[in-house]
């Protein structure tokens, strides 16, 4: 770090140091060389304040002695058996101060961490709770989800060149976990992490710095003491200097006050108006990103537990050790599809784990309305085992029934156009009642948090509470039992105008589940959002929690045609079509057809499941008859075919899987194909080039022409414009080959084809593609603009194309030179020559003439000399005479 020597930097050091050294001032001030009488003059001046005293110390000794090195200080101190201190002088300048300063901050917050929010006293270290969860990346809004293998790789390889990067998951995801956890690494110099070169990590909760004005004030009102000497023209220094590496970390930003604000300073930092060459990463829910962001901004997607990771945090944080107990609580979640699904998001798998194990009930969830039932009675028999009077109990049995307070502040909180889950307590307190608001803090549903008063009076206390719902998931508990209340009383308007299903979605389904009345008005009203149609279906099953099989015939009638996942479909209709997958799958329904179009993640395959580039995991169904995929230039490899054809033994009905503009492997390893995939006869097809169907042969791991009849490929183009199809193309053109399948005409447009004279290949360098040897190729056609070709570069076609055993025409529609330019015959080629000539190969090309225009010209295979036609004609006619 740069080195300041002025006299803040100097002045800032040595208050820092008498705060941790006061009762040792005068031992300090002797070792200092200081006289006694100037001692006793600062002792006089400063009768009740020993702190001040030593300051005064250093401050006399650095004045006295002209700025001396801090290195005397440093001795002074090991004289007086503080070496522990003397390490806080050599080494601390501002940037070294802030960065101790923060880091004592976030080692606080990191060791209070509550898992399991109605156990109040049960604090441990996010380290001891954090597990892994999924995570995909890109570096735009066009570019395509690709895997992160750990959080580790979110500042590095998912930053790619952004310089601003945003981290999205939906309510429960883990979210402000992880930003813990990257504190800690930070704080504890954590080997696997990328933070070790980090000079500054500043990790802001924007839920609790409304009405900032400026980064440096957030910094110093919410992440550094009160005493602190650090001021605001010292942090904005640091933040703009750019020899520090620094990165900031903006968490909650679907919480902060200010967001729709104008002109507030994380939207200024987003759109790169200030602190432009800083790092910057943001963390909010997927349904409120910041509506303007600089250009290249990289986006980061939290994906949720799977079950490896659901397994790895019950190891760790639940039942450390006990294997009986694992596996309890791992068939509990793997046997119950909504259970299942809930508990993609950590926070519920996290309270779902520790309550099953600790009290040792294992509920059957039939839906997420049960569910939440199922932890708010967790929440209160906690808390209830807690009271120390039966007055207390009375009240908390009263308050768990009777909410409708609650119920009415939590609607508005979610009602509003710009959502705000924090209020002030008093003000709370007054709209619930002391009785009601007290019940809650209790039991862990609302928490109390202190935070920095803006506009607090002078001589007033600086800080207030504020109060916000432990999650927003149970805000939309509280919320939906009001909504029920309104449309059962027949509101005059709608009251979901406001919601939005995708960012509310347990509030529609508590909403249904609570009421059977309710959820038919409120399932009438989803149909009329857009992609509502599906999730209303998925609202009017949580009537099954009741006892009813009421929605199932609707599911059942869904399930009967082709149920597609459309890349442009909604996350909401997305989440919803495979939370409907499951329920047909866990009911018996049969499923006639899931086709999956454009939406298949980067990574294929993972865990068993087929993931989807939303983060959503579609799971094997024991019902599903067929499963479509359609996706151009989607990569599957060997390994990802094995796991897809694995995924296909899982789903007990499937007849067919149908494959579309993938690009697949040539041969698939025939050991490694299951063997009941093989008894049971699987179709495994493949769609390729003009509608040509192969099969699967499970035996030989070998594609294979499917159907009788004839195949043929007529023309594939191969041009400029489609480079985004040359990878499937020439996958499909060398499987063909393979096959031996004619292929009537191959044409390079504008592609800048190359060929060493091996001819082994042909390179297309626009694409960076190799075209390989085609055995059932039988006419090559080359056309470029503004080339050239030599005599080599015409040499490498002609072998290549020689080697193409089935080729009767080669035309090459380029400039490859005139007369002048060109040999007025192909030279060091009779070999390949004559191999073209023994099998009647035509070959043509467009000659640049001496009047600089286009004529097509023949190459005499004998002579190697181009020829116009009528040469040609005459040559024939003389060859014929001899």
């Amino acid at each position: 770090m740069a080195q300041r020597g002025d006299r803040h930097t100097r002045t800032l050091r040595y208050l820092d140091l008498s705060k941790r050294l006061p009762d040792e001032w005068r031992n300090l001030g002797r070792v200092l060389r200081l006289e006694e009488e100037e001692l006793d003059v600062i002792s006089q001046n400063n009768p009740n304040d020993v702190t001040e005293r030593c300051h005064q110390v250093l401050v006399k000794w650095d004045r006295k002695f002209g700025k001396p090195p801090l290195d005397e200080v440093d001795r002074a101190l090991r004289r007086l058996g503080r070496a522990d201190l003397a390490s806080h002088v050599v080494c601390t300048d501002v940037a070294d101060l802030l960065a101790r300063q923060l880091k004592e901050t976030y080692r606080s917050r990191c060791s209070r961490v509550q898992p399991i929010p109605y156990i109040r006293d049960k604090y441990c270290s996010v380290d001891q709770v954090f597990t892994e969860v999924g995570i995909q990346y890109r570096y735009g809004r066009n570019d395509s989800w690709k895997t992160l293998n750990s959080y580790c790789d979110i500042l590095t390889e998912a930053k790619g060149d952004s310089r601003i990067q945003i981290i999205e998951g939906e309510p429960g995801y883990g979210k402000s976990t992880l930003a813990l956890q990257l504190a800690y690494d930070w704080c504890n110099d954590v080997l696997k992490s990328t933070l070790g070169q980090t000079d500054i990590l500043v990790v802001l909760n924007l839920r609790e710095i409304g009405e900032t004005k400026s980064i440096a004030e957030a910094i110093l009102k919410s992440l550094l003491p009160e005493d602190s000497p650090i001021t605001e023209t010292d942090v904005e220094q640091l933040l703009e200097n750019r020899d520090l590496k620094t990165i900031i970390l903006f968490d909650s930003y679907d919480e902060y006050p200010d967001q729709h604000s104008e002109g507030n300073f994380v939207a200024k930092i987003l759109e790169e108006k200030i602190l432009r060459h800083t790092h910057v990463v943001l963390i909010t829910r997927s349904s409120c990103t910041p509506a303007k962001c600089a250009p290249h901004t990289g986006q980061i997607k939290l994906t949720g537990f799977d079950e490896s990771a659901r397994e790895k945090y019950v190891r760790k944080a639940v039942t450390k050790g006990d294997e009986q107990a694992t596996r309890r609580l791992l068939q509990a979640f793997k046997s119950n599809p909504i259970l299942r699904d809930i508990c993609q998001a950590p926070l519920f798998t996290v309270i779902y784990a520790h309550a099953a194990h600790e009290e040792q009930l294992f509920q059957e969830i039939s839906s997420v309305t049960e569910f939440f039932e199922y932890i708010l009675k967790c929440f209160h028999s906690h808390a209830l085992k807690k009271c120390e009077f039966k007055r207390e109990q009375e009240e908390l049995k009263y308050y768990a029934i009777y909410h409708d307070k609650l119920d009415e502040v939590a609607y508005e909180l979610l009602a509003g156009e710009n959502q705000q889950l924090i209020r002030k307590r008093n003000d709370l307190i007054k709209e619930l009642g002391n009785g009601l608001y007290q019940a809650c803090v209790d039991t862990g549903i609302l928490i109390e948090e202190e935070v920095l008063d803006h506009k607090y009076a002078l001589g007033n206390e600086p800080y207030s509470i504020q109060v916000r719902f432990y999650h927003k998931l149970l805000c939309e508990w509280f919320a939906s039992h009001h909504l029920v209340k309104l449309v059962k009383d027949h509101a005059s308007h709608d009251p979901t105008v406001n919601m939005d299903p995708y960012d509310l979605q347990c509030l529609f389904r508590f909403a249904c589940g609570l009421d059977s009345n309710a959820a038919s008005k409120v399932t009438q009203l989803l149909k009329k959002k857009k992609d509502g149609y599906r999730f209303a279906i998925l609202c009017a099953l949580e009537q099954r929690g009741n006892g009813t099989n009421i929605g199932l015939d609707e599911v059942r009638d869904l399930m009967s045609v082709t149920v597609d996942i459309h890349s442009w479909d909604s996350r909401l209709l997305q989440r919803t079509t495979v939370q409907l997958l499951e329920l047909a799958s866990g009911n018996e329904i049969p499923i006639a057809c899931l086709h999956l179009k454009g939406c298949v993640s980067e990574a294929v395959t993972a865990g068993g499941y087929i993931l989807l580039n939303s983060g959503l995991h579609v799971p094997p169904s024991s019902t599903l008859e067929t499963i479509e995929i359609t996706q151009e230039d989607l990569d599957i490899p060997e390994e990802k075919m094995i796991e897809l054809l694995a995924y296909a033994e899982e789903c007990e009905k499937l007849r067919k899987m149908t494959l579309k503009k993938c690009l697949l492997p040539l041969t698939v390893p025939a050991e490694q194909i299951l063997p009941s995939l093989k008894t049971r006869n699987i179709e495994v097809l493949l769609l390729s080039l003009e509608e040509l169907v192969y099969h699967l042969n499970l035996i030989q791991g070998k594609w294979v022409k499917h159907g009788s009849g004839t195949a043929r490929i007529g023309r594939v183009d191969l041009y400029s414009s489609n480079m985004d199809e040359h990878e499937w193309r020439v996958r499909e053109l060398t499987r063909a080959s393979a096959a031996g399948i004619p292929i009537a005409r191959v044409c390079i447009l504008y592609c800048s084809p190359v060929s060493d004279q091996s001819g082994s290949s042909l390179a297309l360098r626009s694409s960076q593609l190799s075209l390989p040897i085609l055995s059932t190729l039988q006419q090559l056609v080359i056309y470029d603009v503004d080339r050239r070709m030599d005599y080599t570069e015409v040499i490498g076609i002609l072998s290549y194309t020689a080697q193409c055993t089935a080729v009767k025409e080669l035309r090459l529609g380029s400039y490859i030179g005139s007369p002048m330019q060109l040999p007025d015959r192909v030279q060091g080629a009779e070999p390949i020559l004559s191999t073209l000539r023994s099998r009647n190969v035509t070959v043509e090309g467009v000659i640049e003439t001496e009047s600089s225009e286009e004529a097509w010209r023949h190459l005499d295979l004998r002579s190697g000399v181009w020829e116009t036609e009528e040469e040609r004609d005459q040559r024939v006619r003389q060859e014929q005479q001899q």
